[in-house]
């Protein structure tokens, strides 16, 4: 081989590029738990990271089963990026059986979470349906500004995985941020639009009980924080008492959930059936709500629009 001094400038200026651009070319690899988490990484680490999500678009967390390949990645990945507050019942399982050593971040540490009020919820192990004790209601994500702070945790953890990176990092979280502050404004503009007298409506699953303390609109739902437990006729019955009671505008279906049991309550309470929610998943990318950003002004839309036609 010659010496280096001999070989000709361009092929030194191309072997330096080549190196410098392996250098920057390796991807953070990182793991999100579902599909709103996953959007969160995204508007974050942009290209910079290689991201998997475990539960997709539509999907249901509550009764998720792991694959094989979901323990190969999180067996790569240097960061996992969970909700915590034992939404994902899978994940202790899956951990142990992929042997990760990566971080795992659960974004809902930072946040003043609302009480279940059913103690626990049930989850999906085995085909079976085994309750899990849980002081907590897990999905902070529906109120804006939680959501800022899992931004806010994600961009420190890929900073503390990745420094070369850190400056990209805290500058799309930034940006990022001043788009969920105008989201925010946008919400709460649109449910203060709703007269007081018509903001109870009703869901498949008790989802929403953030958006509710953050927003001012009530909710009833004949299933608790999770969908694995099934309504029964006294649940049923229990609601459609509550509809009267409280007035309630519109009976609202859940993209993860079956609609049958919402239909069955909208046609016994005499209740139109307002549309489509986005509770725990966001929409496939062609769908009204492929992004964070995009599925909660479409929740808001809908709510609003329901209720004012009434």
């Amino acid at each position: 081989m010659l010496p280096i001094k001999f070989l000709p400038v361009f092929a030194i200026l191309a072997a330096l590029l080549g190196s410098a651009t392996a250098a920057v070319a390796k991807p953070l690899d990182v793991v999100a738990s579902f599909s709103i988490i996953g959007d969160f990484a995204r508007q974050v680490g942009g290209d910079r990271v290689r991201l998997r999500v475990l539960v997709g678009s539509n999907g249901d967390a509550h009764v998720y089963e792991p694959k094989p390949a979901d323990a190969i990645a999180m067996a790569k990945a240097d960061v996992i990026l969970v909700n915590g507050l034992q939404f994902e019942g899978f994940l202790k399982r899956l951990l142990e059986a992929s042997g990760s050593t990566a971080t795992v971040v659960e974004l809902s540490g930072g946040i003043e979470a609302l009480e279940d009020p059913a103690g626990g919820h049930f989850h999906h192990h085995d085909g079976k349906a085994v309750f899990h004790p849980a002081p907590f209601d897990p999905h902070a994500w529906q109120d804006v500004a939680n959501a800022s702070l899992y931004v806010e945790a994600i961009a420190r953890a890929f900073c503390s995985a990745d420094a070369e990176g850190c400056e990209l990092y805290k500058t799309n979280a930034h940006a990022y941020l001043q788009v969920l502050s105008g989201l925010d404004r946008e919400i709460r503009a649109m449910i203060a639009a709703i007269p007081p007298g018509k903001r109870v409506v009703v869901v498949a699953h008790n989802a929403f009980r953030y958006f509710e303390a953050a927003y001012g609109l009530a909710f009833l739902a004949p299933q608790g924080v999770s969908t694995e437990a099934e309504a029964s006729a006294t649940d049923v019955a229990g609601i459609i008492r509550q509809i009267r009671l409280k007035h309630a505008s519109a009976v609202f279906a859940e993209n993860i959930a079956d609609s049958r049991l919402v239909e069955q309550i909208a046609r016994e309470a005499g209740l139109p059936l307002g549309g489509t929610l986005y509770s725990d998943a966001l929409s496939e990318p062609d769908g009204p709500a492929a992004s964070y950003v995009e599925m909660m002004r479409h929740n808001a839309r809908t709510l609003a629009g329901a209720i004012t036609r009434r």
